[in-house]
């Protein structure tokens, strides 16, 4: 079970298809200072393997994916 991380900003994709999730993804993270936590929720089968690729591609630390019904929710860290 993962520790409880305190989410610093959400990002809502719902309804948004590739590639704007992984975009809007990027353009969070480039914002948000080291340690912070971003949330990201998509409904887009397409974004699990697209926002996992663009964490790893920069280095972020994913936190937790869950499936949520039609959703994906993303917990991720900012690591540098």
């Amino acid at each position: 079970m993962p520790e409880k991380a305190k989410v610093d900003q959400t990002v809502d994709c719902i309804g948004l298809y590739c590639p704007e999730p992984v975009f809007r993804t990027r353009q969070e993270i480039d914002k948000m200072v080291v340690g912070q936590v971003l949330e990201i929720i998509a409904d887009d089968p397409a974004a699990e393997q697209d926002i996992q690729s663009l964490i790893r591609r920069t280095g972020q630390k994913l936190i937790e994916i869950r499936k949520e019904g039609s959703h994906i929710r993303f917990l991720i860290e900012k690591v540098k």
